[in-house]
């Protein structure tokens, strides 16, 4: 079926709207945290794959960081097992470990890789352990109590915190052409395996290969006022006053702190998005009014 003229203008228009972009962004290296109903819904799977081909096709380099908790939880309870949070995070016993490097060092990674090279891209799946990529120490979490003269220290098992990253084999593949696709599980100095949040990793990632940007794609239109309208531009003043006021709380904060770091620690922007818009990626990058909360330092 032909185009009609007022079609073939419409997709004349956005064409043009991109080039500018496509031509600043060019050589450089994006970070893409991937998650939430992105990763559930066929359609948006499907389009977001196409979305980071069509990248690496026009000269840019996107590297995706993954998450997969609900594909961690919905596992766990086939075998009978209780997902327990503290503060969030899951508690990761060596039992919930072993699953979690199944879930997402295997099932998740190896089909987002599949799915990339379905649509005409080169991938590589890999976990902090790949090339020394992520090295992690254990998390520790303090709760304090009136009742109690100390704080008390909760051991959530094997979660982590990133402590160091050696980008050199993300380098290497990115230089080779592939689209790098990385599950966030790290290795501490005692050899053990630790599940880390897949946001902080995208977050210190950014940083470590200086990316120009860092998108992280959530199940929120992005960043909203008290009054629930959308924040667009933001500089790290307003975040933190937006802090101080309550109106960034909850799951957002630790989302907004690892922009906020990455964007002072050199990233020129970070981006929240909303991934339940269809290839809200390229939408986010090649447009000018975007789709979500756009961050800079």
């Amino acid at each position: 079926m032909s185009l009609t003229q007022q079609s073939a203008q419409n997709v004349a228009h956005v064409l043009s709207e991109a080039m500018p972009y496509i031509r600043r962004f060019r050589g450089k290296t994006i970070v893409i945290k991937y998650g939430g109903n992105a990763m559930e819904d066929e359609a948006l799977k499907s389009g977001f794959a196409r979305d980071v081909v069509l990248m690496k096709l026009v000269g840019i380099n996107p590297v995706v960081v993954h998450g997969g908790g609900p594909q961690i939880g919905k596992l766990l309870e086939k075998i009978g097992k209780k997902s327990e949070f503290v503060e969030g995070m899951r508690v990761t016993d060596t039992e919930t470990m072993d699953v979690v490097e199944m879930v997402l060092g295997g099932q998740v990674n190896k089909q987002i890789v599949s799915l990339i090279t379905q649509h005409g891209g080169s991938a590589v799946g890999l976990t902090g352990k790949d090339g020394d990529l992520i090295r992690a120490r254990k998390m520790k979490i303090e709760r304090s109590s009136p009742e109690l003269d100390v704080p008390e220290i909760i051991d959530l098992g094997h979660v982590g915190e990133v402590e160091s990253i050696d980008a050199s084999v993300v380098d290497m593949l990115v230089g080779g052409n592939f689209i790098p696709v990385i599950a966030p599980i790290g290795v501490g100095a005692d050899g053990c395996s630790y599940n880390i949040n897949a946001d902080l990793v995208a977050g210190r990632m950014a940083e470590v290969l200086k990316a120009e940007k860092l998108i992280l794609l959530t199940n929120t239109a992005g960043l909203l006022d008290k009054d629930g309208e959308l924040l667009t531009g933001l500089d790290a003043a307003d975040v933190d006053k937006l802090i101080d006021d309550g109106t960034i709380h909850g799951g957002m904060l630790p989302k907004i702190s690892c922009a906020l770091s990455a964007v002072n620690c050199g990233v020129k922007a970070a981006h929240i998005i909303d991934g339940r818009v269809a290839h809200a990626v390229l939408v986010e990058l090649f447009t000018d009014e975007g789709v979500g909360t756009l961050i800079r330092s």
